[in-house]
């Protein structure tokens, strides 16, 4: 077996292990990054991201944002309610907290942000990048800086001495079992939910065929080598991020395919039938969770259905073709709706639940409070009749981003045992981590939560190994 030696070995090549590499090397510690893909396909998940929420109200640059007095109280705020209010609230005042800070600090190391204009339904401070752009920017930083980065590096052990400490990690590289000897390890590897295997098992028969949006290599295993030394398990492991989207996406890697615009229109399964209220709350609070809902409908699928006055409020980046009409009933029989009739009876229901003088009010950038009466599912905000041929369904089925079980941290990114005791020199940033995400999750916060615990969890290991 193959032995190296560094201060911290880190293991995870996205935003989460990527910002910890580089504040344990601005701390002038030696620094081993394990990275399980081929260089090529480095990055994690993060290579499929587009945004960061962050607190703009707080930032202190000149830099272009969708909303600009988004402030770290209304950060920690959308937590807190999309998850129900069990987020762990410590965990949620670190990263709503420290997210400004994480942004500047990025943006000195040269990271280039791209400024769009406000999306329908935004409400959130956020800013735009090219995830795989970001990795290929900061990779090579990190290497300047001194640190290795080892790919096809597959984690499979953490080392834990006799004295109960962290001693780093044993992987297999190239094929090759290696031996990462450090005074601090971090856990930042990315969440299980690439697993068909692990899907089936937290979530049940059939998920196993969900579509992955994300990294193919996001399996899960360094999650389990820490619960088998003793780590604490937190976090909803029965639920995850599962985005709206374009049913035609590839099965694994697919990145940005979503469908932005539903609440605007309806959304039928295969029974003609609603089964969410498109207009609960703004886009951002809503996506990651009718994911799970569509695909848990006949055959994993459904349809947003619009009519012209609001086809442009839709921002459709999957690879399919938008399929139009002059009527429902034409419509439906085009994107084979096996219950044409209902589907029919399930828009002219919802229109005679609308009020027709709304629609000159209509404002996709803001909770209208134009709801339907009358229905058992109601329609909260953006209820406009669909009477405008023509009409426009876009199949959608639910796509695996994340998954929100992991090991538990404190504040300070330490990994608790089963005691609720710390694990000295063991620390967790990102996915590889539970406890934040629940139910739901606010569009944008991975990444911050990633980034942000990313580099704490360095400078804790750095003061720890100083010691």
């Amino acid at each position: 077996m193959q032995r190296k030696e560094y201060d911290v070995v880190i293991v995870g090549c996205g935003i989460a292990g990527i910002t910890a590499g580089l504040r344990a090397a601005e701390r002038d510690l030696s620094v081993a990054l394990l990275e399980k893909a081929p260089k090529e396909n480095r990055g994690g998940h993060t290579q499929f991201t587009e945004s960061f929420r962050i607190p703009t109200a707080d930032i202190d640059l000149d830099v272009e944002f969708n909303v600009e007095d988004y402030t770290a109280a209304d950060f920690y705020s959308d937590i807190m309610k999309v998850t129900h209010y069990r987020a762990d609230q410590d965990l949620a005042e670190v990263v709503t907290r420290e997210a400004a800070g994480m942004f500047e600090w990025l943006t000195a190391h040269g990271v280039e942000w791209e400024y769009q204009a406000p999306h329908p339904g935004y409400t959130a401070g956020r800013v735009w990048l090219d995830g795989e752009e970001m990795i290929d920017e900061l990779v090579p930083i990190l290497e300047e800086k001194g640190v290795d980065v080892h790919y096809r590096a597959d984690a499979r052990d953490v080392i834990r001495g006799d004295d109960g400490a962290a001693a780093g990690i044993e992987a297999f590289v190239d094929g090759q079992r290696t031996r990462f000897e450090a005074d601090a390890t971090i856990l930042a590897a990315g969440d299980y939910g690439s697993s068909k295997e692990k899907r089936t098992r937290y979530y049940g028969p059939g998920y196993g065929n969900m579509k992955v949006r994300g990294s193919r290599y996001n399996t899960g295993e360094v999650i389990e080598a820490a619960m088998d030394v003793g780590a604490k398990s937190d976090g909803e492991w029965g639920d995850a991020h599962m985005a709206i989207i374009d049913a035609g996406s590839p099965d694994v890697e697919g990145g940005i395919t979503r469908i932005d615009g539903y609440q605007y229109g309806l959304i039928l399964n295969h029974d003609g039938e609603r089964f969410v209220d498109e207009g609960e709350d703004a886009r951002a609070h809503t996506y990651a969770k009718f994911g799970r809902r569509i695909f848990e409908q006949p055959h994993h699928e459904a349809f947003i259905i619009v009519d012209s006055k609001v086809v442009d409020d839709v921002a459709h980046m999957g690879p399919s073709r938008a399929i139009t009409a002059d009527s429902i009933e034409s419509l439906a029989h085009r994107v084979d709706i096996e219950n044409v009739e209902r589907a029919v009876e399930t828009v002219d229901e919802y229109n005679a639940a609308c009020d027709p003088e709304s629609i000159g009010d209509h404002d996709p950038e803001v909770l209208d409070g134009n709801a339907t009466e009358g229905l058992e599912l109601p329609k909260s905000n953006w209820a406009l009749p669909l009477d405008e041929p023509p009409y426009t369904a876009y199949p959608v089925t639910g796509g695996m981003t994340f998954s929100f079980g992991g090991v538990a941290i404190t504040p300070d990114a330490e990994v608790l045992d089963t005691t609720d005791t710390v694990i000295p020199g063991l620390y967790g940033a990102g996915n590889v981590t539970g406890g934040l995400f629940y139910n739901n999750y606010p569009g944008g916060t991975g990444l911050t939560n990633a980034a942000v615990f990313g580099k704490v969890a360095a400078e804790t290991a750095a003061e720890y190994v100083s010691q």
